[in-house]
């Protein structure tokens, strides 16, 4: 069992935070569906920002089930140890360092994935947070900032030295982005090199990449992000196939149809039904990606700004499609 603290994970199988993907709503869907653990979406260390709607939403963590881990984001040691004090009282029951994160708008401030060119900096920074709260801190990186500066390694060491309990390790640098193919030789020596628990992330999109993935670096868990986007069962198949090595066959369009109607209206209450019908667009979209006649419906669905009449559009479309209307 991988243990975080006091909390004993259910699986080796864990959401990767996402940015605009893993709110509430997406988060209970995966753990429901067979995740051992789900990350928030990053919130910002600068607590005067935490008014607006969109950060009062990231932080909403009520009803979720144990434990609840909150990823935080920002450069200043004491701004983010601020955060973390706030999100521990808030309901967070794991705070998650964010040092993977390659977008430009979050590494321009000196965040994310930018602060591994600063390894003072990252040691400041995961000592101010473990320090701050009495609950298990986790960190996420990124190999290195680019392929001539690989520095996972003594992150990862200067981590497990500052009291950071779980180690989440992306295979590919800063500047790669997301392009290209992740490398786990990196996190397989990360594994060798420190003592707590190692999540491998990164390309991992069905249960036999996963298991080899955990084969070839020693990982204790893989983490699964784009892979959930649309296919939030994977979870399922992963877990699964790992414990028994049997294939589950793909969900029957109609369990489909139930899971993606729950997400549907989990999102309109959620988000309120205006808010919620926008935000549904590019869920509903990443379902249907490889069904047949998707691109045509996305079209017209893509138009509809009523929670309702979304909702009535995806079960016509799923009707058609059991009915055999809509040709591969």
């Amino acid at each position: 069992m991988i243990s975080i603290g006091p909390y004993q994970l259910a699986n080796r199988v864990i959401l990767a935070p996402m940015a605009g993907v893993t709110d509430q709503p997406f988060r209970q869907l995966c753990r429901r569906l067979g995740a051992g653990l789900v990350v928030s979406e990053m919130v910002t260390s600068d607590t005067r920002l935490w008014n607006s709607r969109k950060s009062r939403l990231r932080l909403k963590h009520d009803g979720e089930p144990e434990p609840r881990s909150v990823q935080i984001a920002g450069g200043d040691p004491e701004m983010m140890a601020e955060a973390a004090r706030m999100n521990a009282q808030l309901g967070a029951q794991i705070i998650d360092i964010n040092m993977g994160c390659p977008a430009k708008k979050v590494c321009n401030k000196a965040a994310g994935s930018a602060l591994l060119r600063d390894e003072p900096l990252v040691a400041a920074i995961c000592e101010a947070v473990v320090q701050a709260v009495d609950i298990p801190v986790t960190l996420k990186i990124r190999t290195g900032w680019d392929p001539e500066n690989r520095n996972a390694l003594r992150v990862a060491r200067i981590a497990e030295d500052s009291g950071i309990q779980a180690l989440a390790v992306h295979g590919r640098t800063r500047s790669e982005l997301y392009t290209g193919q992740a490398e786990y030789d990196t996190i397989a020596a990360v594994k060798q090199s420190i003592s707590i628990p190692v999540f491998a992330n990164g390309d991992i999109d069905s249960p036999h990449k996963a298991a080899q993935v955990l084969q070839h670096t020693g990982a204790d868990a893989v983490m699964i992000g784009r892979a959930a986007q649309g296919r939030p069962w994977i979870f399922r198949e992963v877990d699964h196939f790992l414990r028994t090595g049997e294939e589950l066959p793909e969900p029957p369009l109609t369990e489909q149809q139930q899971i993606l109607m729950q997400h549907l209206q989990a999102l309109h209450a959620f988000y309120g039904a205006e808010h919620g019908a926008r935000i549904a667009r590019k869920h509903v979209g990443w379902y249907l990606q490889t069904l047949p006649g998707a691109s045509e419906f996305r079209r017209d669905f893509n138009r509809i700004s009523d929670a309702e009449q979304q909702t009535l559009a995806v079960a016509g479309y799923f009707n058609r499609l059991l009915d055999g209307d809509l040709a591969a």
